[in-house]
Order: C-alpha cells, then sequence, then structure tokens
C-alpha cells in the first residue's frame, strides 16, 4: 500500500496555485522560500509528475497541477473538518472577508449581525469591493473568504446561489421610454457585459449613461430616473420598478454567486462564517414575491 500524502506538501502547493508566486505563498504557509521549493519537489518526485510551470508572468499549474488541485483541495477541508470533530475549544479568531457591495446594503448587515450574536469571539473584517477587485485580493491574499458574483470567464469557487437577473427603472420614469435606452451598471461587471450582449442579440439601441463601481451609485441613477439597470433579485430596491419581460427588454441570464476561500480557510472560524453565509443567503425567502407584486404594480 502507498504510503499517504503529505498534507503539508498540499497545503503549500494549493498556495502557490492560489497566488502564482512562491515568495508569496511562502509567507502564507509560514516557511522559506526554499523550503517550499524542496516541498514542491517531493510532491512532484512522488507523483511522478511536473505539477508547475514557472515563465515571466509568474507560475502556472501543468495539467497534472490542475487534476490534483481540486483534489488536494479536498484533502485539505476534510482534514479540517476532522480536526473540528476532536476540538473543544471555543472558536474564536479574526476573518478578513470581501464582498460585492450589491449584496452589502440589504443582505449583510443582517446576515453578519446574526452571525456576530452566534459567535461573537469571531471577528469579521469586512471590505466590500466589486467582485473582479474581489478575486484580485484573494489572490493578493488579502482575504480568507470573498463572495462574488460569478462571470462566463470565472467558472470557479464555491457556487451555492443561482438568481434571476431583471431590469430596474424608477417608478414614474421616463427613462425606459427613451430611445437610444440610457444603462446603467459597473465598471469591468459581468452583469453589464451580460445586459450589452441580450441588447445587442435583440437589436435594442442604448447608450451607457452611468457608470460606477458603488451598488448605491448605480441603484440612486435608476431611483432618481437617469437610467434604467439590471438586478439580482436580492438586490432590488425599495422604489424601483421590475420591467416584465413584454417592455422590449431581452431576458438576462441568470446571477450566480458563489464564494471562495484561501487555501488556508477550512475549519474552524472559516467554516461557521462559510456555513452561515451560505445558509443565510440559500434560502431567501421573498423575493419572488417581491418581484410579482412589483410587475403587479406597472
Amino acid at each position: 500500500m502507498s504510503a499517504p500524502l503529505d498534507l503539508d506538501q498540499l497545503q503549500s502547493f494549493c498556495a502557490i496555485a492560489d497566488c502564482g508566486s512562491f515568495t508569496e505563498a511562502a509567507r502564507r504557509v509560514n516557511k522559506t522560500q526554499s523550503a517550499v521549493s524542496m516541498q514542491i519537489k517531493r510532491l512532484e518526485e512522488r507523483l511522478g509528475h511536473p505539477l508547475l510551470t514557472r515563465d515571466g508572468r509568474g507560475v502556472h499549474l501543468t495539467n497534472h497541477g490542475e487534476t490534483l488541485y481540486a483534489r488536494a483541495r479536498r484533502m485539505l477541508r476534510l482534514n479540517a473538518e476532522i480536526m473540528d470533530l476532536f476540538s473543544d475549544g471555543d472558536l474564536s479568531g479574526s476573518i478578513r472577508f470581501g464582498v460585492p457591495d450589491d449584496y452589502a446594503v440589504k443582505l449583510l448587515p443582517v446576515i453578519l449581525s446574526s452571525f456576530q450574536r452566534t459567535h461573537p469571539r469571531i471577528v469579521v473584517d469586512v471590505r466590500c469591493q466589486p467582485s473582479e477587485e474581489l478575486l484580485e485580493g484573494m489572490k493578493s491574499g488579502k482575504y480568507d473568504l470573498i463572495v462574488f458574483s460569478q462571470g462566463t470567464s470565472h467558472e470557479y469557487g464555491e457556487l451555492f446561489r443561482t438568481e434571476r437577473m431583471f431590469w430596474v427603472a424608477s417608478h414614474g420614469g421616463q427613462a425606459l421610454s427613451q430611445d437610444p435606452l440610457p444603462i446603467a451598471g459597473g465598471i469591468n461587471c459581468c452583469w453589464k457585459e451580460n445586459a450589452v450582449e441580450a441588447l445587442n442579440r435583440i437589436g435594442r439601441d442604448y447608450r451607457i449613461a452611468y457608470t460606477s463601481s458603488n451598488a448605491i451609485a448605480i441603484s440612486s441613477a435608476v431611483l432618481t430616473d437617469l437610467a434604467v439597470s439590471f438586478l439580482p433579485e436580492s438586490a432590488i430596491q425599495p422604489g424601483m420598478r421590475v420591467i416584465s419581460e413584454d417592455k422590449s427588454l431581452p431576458r438576462l441570464r441568470d446571477a450566480q454567486i458563489a464564494l471562495m476561500r484561501a487555501s488556508h480557510a477550512y475549519g474552524g472560524i472559516y467554516d461557521a462564517l462559510a456555513n452561515h453565509i451560505v445558509d443565510s443567503m440559500g434560502n431567501l425567502e421573498g423575493e419572488d414575491r417581491l418581484v410579482q407584486r412589483a410587475e403587479a404594480a406597472e
């Protein structure tokens, strides 16, 4: 029988894959760069295949590295779960958490306040940024956990909720009847890319009337009738008019909401927060009724 793989080596391997750098990975796992390099060398010798390649832009996974990565993550997660089963200590510590501000206005205060009541010894440091910036921040080691919106080029993370996307406008406003259609959206936003693609597909003329990385600013542009926009059901604000599909606007792709962890963020305090977020957002109710009421009011 073959001896089991070294979890410490797998931890270092995943850290390198996440950040694309031996130097940064060594910092994350509290080892010297030479020690991490030796770990990877031994892991590659053990498996009989190269796992990483280096070029001028950083370190990348080989095909065999890609095959190992997801399985290594599962082993690290299972190890953390086993350790938690035999741990008697209270959960305490700090977590660096990132979330798009699309969800910060309505959902985040409720979710985090209930988490702090049940886990008073866990400190959550929150930063709200667009999904693209959160993904870059995760790569550079700024976060332990992030929630982000998956786009066509980001089919990774732990997908835990799919929501319908809606066109929204101001009640009683005129933006919807304008030609070209004024739209408001984020910077480097996969939702805006989807909306523009859908409008082009049906030949609807439009102009980008308002662009911001701030979700509140986008909502304000809608509520003050500067433009129409597009939001997932859980981000729809009071006072917004949901546009039904008979208004010459195309159906949008559903929004996919995912959670991503740093390679060390399994078990303990990290699972406590991750599970709370997934349970809270995954079991949201009432938004369909909100949409139905808004459509009925048109």
